[in-house]
């Protein structure tokens, strides 16, 4: 198949797409059952390519790669600076590819390109970043006992880790695991979203040009009823990070108890934003609006419930009906394009039945028009929840697409206790220019992140992750290398020669 676009200069770029197949020990090679799946385009729903299908078999021959590369292979005992090498070069390579990456994001996705382009730009300084991180904080602590003893601290990789990412945004969340996984020395197994299988091989193609040791990083495409189930109850496994929905994290947890895996989880949200009747109308407004419609809605950390004040909530809501008229819905490869398809009709059709349970609960549902020649693809128009309740269904339950619920309220109580009247607890808005009370309501709502005046904007330094139904553990930062990627080791060294208790010596 051949996508067209055009690059930042208006020229017509084609991209050619192949079929995909598993990476495993540094080799391109088919699953053992011989059996493909398709992947189909979310803007046409016709054939993208086919992408091997693994499965436990083929699980079981990339941690046997794995965990041969990490125990008599090299990269768990290289030198760190020898070892960041790698992870730079990595990210040049990953430079040189920024548009064919994105064009394949887009593709496979349906995301807009303008928005690809931005983000898979960010993923080279994953591992730029992880490698400084590495080479400057992963160091250990020392504890000097008086003159007799001297106790410190080392930090070792765990070896095999299992990383299974989301097919929303694949490529920025793929490096965002990968990088501080490599760089810390483990040998990794990836498992992208069966649904967006493109920039996973793209990657593994990257990292097979940066010349790693073989079996260091391997790629198995699949389903997670079979490739992600074996690779979660697999014994030379040593962690899981996962990305993806509550439910599915739960089962992970669960099957991974067996053998006492680390688990990291980010998971769900039905993230709240709050306007107050003194906040910045203007710039709120385009926080709400970016927030929940860019990535088609697709977003973990998107404001799905929008608080606004009783005497501001008319004016505001006059305003989303605007914004929402005027979206461009299009051909994700058009730069022009802001709202795109999403990622597959099962996914479309759930979106759809979510609109449909807020007219049956009582919302006014007021929505873009997607345009007669789009049909064909999976595109669900900006829509506004208006007059929507807390309690109802379509507030409580994440339907992760470009669908906004607006709350109407009225005291600074009512609204935190209604923020956080939901199983979720990822993300948080708030807008005031009351700081006092800016810095209250963020301390009180309950959510892993919260940001003030601002949108979704990231530091790769901070915590990333949720509270609740939205996750257990952090990444990002020193969280991911100290409290995930590695194991600390205490040393004990005696300096002198202390009294030792004499047990079952014979007095002479």
């Amino acid at each position: 198949m051949q996508a067209q676009t055009t690059d930042v200069n208006g020229q017509a770029v084609h991209q050619q797409v192949e079929d995909v197949k598993l990476y495993i020990n540094s080799e391109f090679v088919d699953a053992e059952s011989g059996i493909a799946f398709e992947n189909l385009n979310p803007f046409t729903n016709r054939v993208n390519n086919y992408v091997a299908e693994g499965r436990g078999e083929d699980v079981d021959k990339a941690v046997a790669a794995a965990k041969e590369a990490f125990e008599q292979g090299l990269w768990g005992k290289m030198k760190v600076a020898q070892r960041m090498e790698y992870i730079n070069r990595i990210a040049d390579l990953i430079d040189e590819e920024i548009e064919e990456i994105a064009i394949l994001e887009s593709l496979d996705t349906g995301l807009p390109i303008s928005q690809t382009r931005n983000m898979v730009a960010r993923a080279a300084e994953n591992f730029r970043f992880y490698a400084r991180m590495v080479q400057v904080k992963l160091h250990g602590e020392s504890y000097p006992v008086d003159d007799e003893f001297i106790n410190y601290t080392m930090y070792k990789p765990l070896g095999v880790v299992g990383l299974i990412t989301p097919w929303n945004a694949p490529f920025m969340l793929e490096t965002w695991k990968v990088a501080p996984a490599l760089a810390t020395g483990n040998t990794v197994i990836l498992k992208p979203g069966e649904l967006s299988p493109l920039t996973a091989n793209k990657l593994a193609e990257i990292i097979n040009k940066a010349d790693l040791p073989k079996g260091v990083f391997n790629v198995i495409h699949g389903f997670g009823e079979t490739a992600g189930a074996r690779l979660v109850e697999h014994p030379d496994v040593k962690a899981i990070s996962f990305t993806g929905e509550t439910t599915t994290g739960s089962i992970i947890i669960k099957n991974s108890a067996e053998t006492l895996k680390k688990t990291s989880m980010e998971l769900g949200g039905k993230s709240p934003l709050i306007v107050f009747d003194d906040a910045d109308l203007d710039r709120a407004l385009d926080a709400a609006v970016w927030g929940i419609f860019s990535f088609n809605g697709e977003r973990c950390t998107s404001n799905a419930r929008v608080f606004v004040h009783k005497n501001i909530k008319d004016q505001f809501v006059e305003a989303l009906k605007e914004r929402v008229a005027n979206i461009k819905i299009g051909d994700p490869m058009d730069m022009s394009t802001e709202l795109g398809p999403l990622i597959g009709k099962e996914h479309f059709n759930k979106v759809k039945s979510y609109i449909e349970l807020a007219k049956e609960e009582g919302c006014e549902v007021v929505q873009g028009v997607v345009p007669e020649e789009l049909k064909a693809g999976n595109f669900v128009p900006p829509t506004l929840l208006l007059n929507a309740k807390n309690n109802m269904r379509v507030c409580q339950e994440e339907i992760f697409g470009p669908v906004m619920a607006v709350i109407e309220f009225e005291t600074e109580e009512e609204v935190i206790a209604a923020a956080n009247d939901v199983k979720y607890g990822l993300a948080g808005f708030v807008w005031t220019n009351d700081m006092k009370r800016g810095h209250r309501v963020a301390h009180a709502v309950e959510a892993g992140m919260l940001w003030i005046n601002a949108q979704n904007v990231r530091d790769l330094r901070i915590p990333f992750g949720g509270t609740k139904a939205s996750g257990i553990g952090r990444e990002g930062g020193h969280y991911a290398i100290f409290e995930f990627y590695t194991e600390p080791k205490v040393i004990h060294v005696a300096l002198g020669d202390h009294h030792i208790p004499q047990f079952g010596k014979v007095k002479k």
